[in-house]
């Protein structure tokens, strides 16, 4: 290692809290709903994003307007937005997926909800359609319990449903407080979600406007992270959800896909977009969540990247893979072929890791340039190793969890 801090890392002794395993999978993605659709996409090499030419208001109209918007699909009695539709298809899929590879649920099973922007599309047509007034039942789909309370009434759960929320962090947040849960004994097993479908022309243009969000062409030529000439991300939706039990479930005949051995999470306390120059909190994270899974820098083989393609995570999360990492560690990032997905971003990169332990494959992107010296460039063959996951969410959010084979 470079640095002290990463010398640092773990020391062998071995992990903090019990590991636990990821045993279902559901997605609904700018590839369509369903996980095949999104492993197929990915596969593809293309991005979700595809232009779109009738986001009105816009203020560039002869521009189209390239986003990874979730296809209007899904169950219709799962509620009028394609917000709750895609939380109950994702947590759906999940739990039968679970179900599929040997899982029953436990006596008291949790729900967190990982959550930004929630129901974005109604409360929009609250004021700019329906002059600010819909009925009951209307009005109860824009609280933010309704759509957890029709997840736990489908499968009778009854253990502790909540929303979390930690900006583009909040995929990795809920799946360590998921970890947290269990530890603790306070259910058996615990649904994690997170859901964000909140492409409004309003938001397009704000991202825009920020300077982060390229909008105007095909992502695969403006969202390069660790590479020269990137202009950012473009946007993207998904709804993710994950089963998460007890480690060491192969023995109680489940087939998980991957263990989630801990993490870490900071804060940078330094500003509402930017990251702090030093990227020293976003170190501490990561060396901080290696010591709680008990590896060393040098076991981890794979870097999941946050990679947004904006400069100032390149530089922090270059630090990461050269200070605090091994020297054999490869890097990738998904925002060029999934967008940034916002609140369910990492939790939709993540699930492409998760798959590529069965699958055995890393889905990750061509280059478009010259990428860092251990950037993945395309799809890569997986055998197994450790894998390192960041995510960096806006305001000084970080959280990083570690995974590997079950």
């Amino acid at each position: 290692m470079s640095t002290d801090i990463g010398r640092r890392t773990a020391g062998g002794a071995g992990p903090t809290r019990a590991p636990v395993d990821i045993c279902g999978i559901g997605v609904v993605s700018g590839y369509g709903w369903g996980v095949e659709p999104f492993w197929r996409g990915l596969l593809s090499s293309k991005s979700a994003a595809v232009p779109h030419y009738d986001i009105e208001p816009w203020p560039w109209p002869d521009e189209p307007v390239w986003a990874a918007i979730v296809p209007d699909e899904g169950e219709r009695t799962d509620g009028r937005s394609r917000f709750a539709r895609a939380l109950r298809a994702s947590a759906r899929e999940a739990i039968g997926n679970a179900m599929s590879r040997g899982w029953s649920p436990g006596r008291s099973v949790g729900l967190i909800h990982a959550v930004v922007l929630g129901e974005v599309d109604l409360w929009r047509d609250l004021y700019l359609s329906a002059d600010r007034h819909v009925s009951r039942h209307g009005y109860m789909s824009l609280m933010p319990s309704t759509p957890i309370s029709m997840v736990m009434q489908e499968y009778g759960f009854h253990g502790p449903a909540m929303n979390v929320s930690a900006m583009c962090a909040s995929g990795n947040t809920a799946l360590l407080t998921a970890q947290l849960w269990l530890g603790a004994g306070l259910c058996d097993d615990v649904v994690v979600a997170t859901t964000d479908i909140s492409l409004t022309p309003e938001n397009l243009r704000h991202f825009r406007d920020l300077g982060v969000s390229a909008t105007d062409v095909d992502p695969l030529e403006a969202c390069r992270p660790f590479q020269e000439d990137s202009r950012g991300f473009a946007m993207g939706e998904a709804s993710v959800a994950y089963v998460v039990t007890r480690g060491k479930s192969r023995a109680r005949g489940v087939e998980p896909y991957a263990a989630m051995l801990g993490g870490a999470m900071t804060h940078d306390a330094y500003h509402v977009v930017s990251i702090e120059p030093s990227a020293t909190q976003v170190m501490r994270c990561v060396t901080d969540a290696m010591a709680d899974a008990g590896v060393e820098a040098s076991d981890v083989a794979w870097f999941n990247a946050h990679g947004p393609g904006t400069k100032q995570c390149d530089v922090a999360e270059r630090r990461v893979l050269d200070e605090a990492l091994g020297d054999d560690t490869r890097v990738f990032s998904l925002k060029p072929l999934l967008g940034h997905c916002q609140g369910a971003s990492s939790a939709v990169e993540l699930a492409a890791s998760a798959l590529a332990y069965e699958r055995q494959c890393i889905p990750a992107p061509y280059l478009a340039g010259t990428g860092h010296p251990r950037q993945l460039d395309g799809p890569t063959p997986m055998t197994g190793g450790i894998t390192v996951k960041t995510a960096l969410g806006m305001g000084g959010h970080n959280a990083v969890v570690v995974l590997d084979a079950a």
